[in-house]
């Protein structure tokens, strides 16, 4: 047997590691975010929380090095956005993107009619994916199987919207805030109040004003990383982990952290007081973020994700 000759990728060398909020801008992917912080930063160790549409804007939150391994610690969390909705037309992606589908030629309602439907989408609903989305059908994903002409029947999904205000009504736009769960489309939000007001509607422009703990206000544009990447400064723009978690933070010593990440449990300190089930953040005693633990029933702290030690990490 011919031995194979794999090329082996060079160990990269340490770096800060944290949570870094893009405010991504029109016409991106967001994996192509991904990969300008890749190149900002210097590493393959970076991921997003939560998939941007290429047009919409704003709260793309990226973890970065050793903080990729707490996405599952902060993913999920409740989402914000900013919209504008577009009355009297149908597209086949639900937005300005795509092609248009019908025309309504009669008049269209007025604020108070479109504020009443729109109050039936509060509270627990279904939905169902678009078919220009990244969800997966047998592996592939669907808008893939969209630009090839085709549409398969998808699964609706639970999803939670908490708060819908209308900001500003000006037929046949109008603009309005939404708070819900992940997993929201208000692509579909759009589609859906079109078809129960009879006269189709799409999404007009979306910007994500929150992702989980992440707000507009912490996000940086692109010119404000790039020339913090040329002059080495993209480690101060990253949040650190603790902080981004929010969790209780527990210091432990170096024999403390041993017995840790070895898969031992720890003094709770402080937190002894926590309920079983409360997760805290450990850090060590230079600030460097640990693992992540949880206070079981006998009151210690017991290690449910360690991480490589990072010692940029944190705060001195």
């Amino acid at each position: 047997m011919a031995r194979r000759n794999q090329r082996r990728r060079k160990p990269e060398p340490p770096g800060p590691s944290g949570f870094l909020i893009v405010d991504k801008p029109p016409g991106m992917t967001s994996h192509d975010v991904v990969d300008a912080a890749r190149r900002w930063l210097g590493t393959r160790r970076v991921g997003h929380l939560g998939t941007l549409d290429p047009q919409a804007t704003g709260v793309l939150p990226l973890a970065v090095r050793a903080a990729t391994k707490l996405i599952p610690f902060i993913e999920g969390g409740a989402k914000g956005y900013d919209g504008t909705i577009v009355l009297g037309a149908e597209t086949d992606t639900l937005d300005l993107e795509g092609a248009v589908l019908r025309r309504f030629e009669g008049v269209l309602p007025e604020r108070d009619r479109v504020e009443k439907v729109l109050s039936t989408f509060v509270g627990d609903i279904q939905q169902i994916p678009p078919m220009y989305s990244a969800v997966k059908k047998d592996g592939v994903p669907l808008h893939k199987l969209a630009r090839q002409g085709q549409e398969v029947e998808r699964d609706p999904k639970w999803i939670t919207i908490d708060e819908i205000e209308v900001t500003r009504f000006e037929s046949p736009q109008l603009d309005l805030r939404v708070l819900c769960s992940a997993g929201t489309y208000v692509r579909v939000l759009a589609a859906d109040l079109g078809t129960e007001l009879g006269c189709g509607a799409y999404l007009g422009g979306l910007r994500r004003t929150r992702s989980g703990p992440f707000v507009l206000e912490q996000a940086l544009d692109f010119e404000t990383l790039e020339a913090a990447a040329e002059a080495d400064g993209l480690a101060d723009c990253l949040i650190p982990s603790a902080d981004a978690l929010g969790f209780p933070v527990l210091s432990l010593s170096g024999g403390e952290q041993a017995r840790l990440r070895n898969g031992g449990d720890v003094a709770a300190g402080a937190l002894h007081t926590l309920k079983p089930g409360s997760r805290a953040s450990v850090l060590g005693e230079d600030g460097a973020f640990v693992a992540v633990g949880e206070i079981r029933a006998d009151h210690r702290l017991w290690p449910l994700r360690v991480l490589p030690l990072e010692p940029s990490d944190g705060r001195p």
